[in-house]
């Protein structure tokens, strides 16, 4: 069912459909029908944190609909998110500690997202970069058909290595790499 809201021209910006939707997988939603729920029944000071905007003139926070998060994270080009989000979780890294002699560690993995096969898609693999902090520095999904070595330099591309130790499993013990 479409949103009702959506005919009336209301329009709810992008960056706080993709925050509800990370909010919602956050707190345990394993669907886009969980993620729509759990929008639906955040309280108002949550949905003002995650951008959503205030009515004019009743005062209250409507979430959007199911259907309207669903054809955002469709139409969103995952690889490009996983760049921005990067981009933010460097930016909040804390400041290296002045000893020359202290290198930064990254860890690079492969993982297959589980739930993500259905009977007409294959399941969907993710390489990412971590630091051993616990901080998720880049993403990129692996292509389908293919394997993690073309995805190595790609994911690493954007990240600042300079006095870096980087950790991968013996697949990357490639001459590019």
């Amino acid at each position: 069912m479409p949103d009702p809201r959506a005919r009336r021209g209301v329009r709810y910006p992008v960056t706080a459909l993709l925050a509800a939707a990370a909010a919602a997988v956050l707190a345990g939603a394993k669907s886009l029908v969980a993620s729509g729920e759990w929008v639906a029944d955040a309280p108002q000071h949550v949905l003002a944190q995650l951008g959503f905007e205030t009515d004019r003139l009743t005062g209250v926070i409507r979430p959007s609909h199911a259907g309207t998060i669903r054809l955002v994270l469709l139409a969103v080009d995952g690889d490009i998110l996983d760049t921005a989000i990067g981009h933010y979780l460097q930016e909040r890294r804390p400041a290296p500690e002045p000893a020359a002699a202290v290198r930064r560690a990254i860890a690079v993995d492969g993982r297959v997202l589980r739930g993500s096969r259905t009977p007409d898609r294959a399941a969907t693999a993710l390489l990412a970069a971590m630091d051993h902090t616990g901080s998720v520095l880049a993403q990129r999904q692996v292509a389908d058909k293919s394997n993690e070595i073309p995805a190595f330099a790609p994911l690493l591309d954007p990240l600042d290595l300079e006095h870096t130790l980087i950790t991968a499993d013996a697949l990357h013990t490639q001459h590019a790499h």
